[in-house]
């Protein structure tokens, strides 16, 4: 049993997406808040080097990032090979930071560390923030000394492993979100409209953004910020140019700012996301990223619906006429709005961040 007075080493394995770098960044912030001296694992992705760049106070270092390749593929040879290579690099950086635990958050770049952990007798964690872990979260929680689940219903598919509901962890500039009168000015967006924020997130939404831009025409009455990703910009930016309720943008570095001044979002439903709504409390029209592994998104926007917190729309059926059905039924009718909004706020778990620093530096709170 540590001592809990003692600053503790702890590698935070969290690159590759940004579901999984912004919950560990939000770990590291409560470790350091505690008196620990957190060193993030983040990958060569360009995702990981623009989120990292904003916290000069934390502790980065770039690793090699192993994706696995479908089982039966030649690749796998090439995979299994780095990946023990990665997994000596991991044994070695653990012994030389003489690390007291490991933590990853999330999909095979976390395997190598934790795995290293275990073999060297640390402490050993892996949070899973979706309703159906994916499946090299599965193989990490063999080798942990407890998991955390940003979701209860994830520990069904965890049959024999320790596990504890924690809830996802926020950063904490998402809990200090400027007021929405503060937000749109910030953002140059008018403060006497109600606002839909459209968000497709890194998996990209072409189709997505082009339904919202067609709802924009037909409700002038709203106002639409659109992040469209950088890549499909350009092409939005042509679709909306005539209309004048659009805004938008390629990449948004302000988040908690955007999602401040909305009143409802269009969104995917990667847990990340549904916890920074959870956390603001915002009514949603949830698209689930059709690729997702094991369709984990559509899991995850179904909690969120049999809460009354928001509506699920499948991709293939986003249309016009849903997204205004969405807008009339919701972000036009006052008294749904706010009781969707206050289902959303009751699904938050402002409190994850400490609650796993605490665990992982203390095992006496597991």
């Amino acid at each position: 049993m540590p001592d809990s007075t003692k600053s503790q080493r702890i590698i935070i394995a969290c690159g590759g997406t940004g579901g999984h770098l912004f919950p560990g960044i939000a770990i590291a912030q409560e470790l350091r808040s505690l008196g620990h001296r957190p060193l993030l694992l983040i990958s060569r992705k360009q995702v990981d080097s623009a989120g990292s760049g904003k916290y000069p106070d934390l502790e980065f270092r770039a690793v090699p990032a192993i994706a696995k390749p479908p089982t039966w593929s030649l690749r796998m040879i090439i995979f299994l090979w780095r990946f023990i290579c990665t997994l000596l690099s991991s044994l070695f950086l653990v012994w030389r930071e003489r690390a007291d635990a490991v933590l990853g958050m999330g999909g095979f770049t976390s395997l190598a560390p934790v795995m290293a952990g275990f073999l060297l007798r640390r402490r050993t964690y892996v949070h899973d923030s979706n309703a159906i872990p994916g499946r090299a979260n599965r193989l990490t929680a063999r080798f942990c000394t407890l998991v955390l689940l940003g979701m209860k219903e994830a520990a069904n598919r965890l049959p024999g492993c320790p596990c504890r509901t924690v809830g996802t962890p926020v950063r904490r500039e998402l809990l200090d979100a400027p007021t929405k009168e503060e937000a749109r000015k910030q953002l140059a967006l008018p403060v006497d409209k109600p606002l839909l924020l459209v968000t497709g997130g890194s998996q990209g939404a072409r189709q997505l953004n082009t339904t919202m831009v067609e709802a924009a025409k037909a409700t002038p009455q709203i106002q639409f910020l659109i992040i469209a990703g950088e890549a499909d910009r350009p092409r939005v930016e042509e679709l909306a140019v005539d209309v004048k309720n659009v805004k938008v943008i390629g990449f948004c570095s302000e988040m908690p700012t955007a999602y401040a001044a909305a009143d409802a979002v269009v969104a995917r439903s990667g847990a990340s996301t549904l916890t920074e709504l959870s956390v603001l409390g915002k009514a949603c029209l949830l698209v689930p990223y059709p690729y997702a592994a094991d369709n984990h998104q559509y899991y995850n926007a179904r909690i969120v619906v049999e809460a009354g917190a928001g509506e699920l729309c499948r991709q293939e059926e986003l249309t016009q006429e849903r997204t205004l059905n969405f807008l009339n039924h919701t972000l036009l009718n006052p008294s749904a709005l706010e009781a969707m909004q206050t289902a959303m706020h009751s699904l938050a778990k402002p409190e994850a961040a400490h609650t796993i620093a605490s665990i992982v530096a203390n095992t006496e709170e597991a």
